[in-house]
């Protein structure tokens, strides 16, 4: 099974692909966003289609209180518009996946304007993980 991590910004829409079956999760280029969220809607669509995925990942930005803030409710809006399209769209918490693909990406001795084109792509890959590692949990 192929899935697609969506790390969602107002900038840059994070990118990444699993593999299911042999456990390989890719970061791939980020997508600009448009500051529409219809249009980000579409775009991630088309992407899943080409990629020809079984479901969306959309990390879902919670408080460290626990609660959904602003951002988390722009990214269930964006769900909401990809819903019900042909692909299944599940959330996952993605506390702190941007400062983990940082930190990663600095010890790799990467200047700032690559950690910058490589960083969303990193997060949605952790997204993934975290998805993956919940569904194994499950299991």
């Amino acid at each position: 099974m192929r899935l697609l991590g969506i790390d969602f910004g107002f900038k840059r829409i994070g990118v990444a692909v699993a593999e299911t079956e042999v456990g390989i999760v890719t970061p791939r280029t980020s997508i600009m966003a448009s500051g529409a969220l219809k249009r980000d809607a579409e775009a991630i669509l088309a992407l899943a289609r080409r990629e020809e995925v079984s479901a969306i990942v959309l990390g879902l930005p919670v408080e460290e209180s626990g609660e959904e803030g602003r951002m988390a409710r722009i990214c269930r809006t964006l769900g909401d518009h990809m819903a019900g399209r042909g692909i299944p769209v599940h959330f996952v918490d993605e506390s702190l996946t941007s400062v983990q693909a940082e930190s990663a990406l600095r010890q790799e001795g990467l200047k700032a304007s690559q950690r910058r084109k490589l960083r969303d792509g990193e997060a949605a890959a952790l997204i993934l993980e975290r998805y993956l590692d919940g569904q194994t949990a499950q299991s």
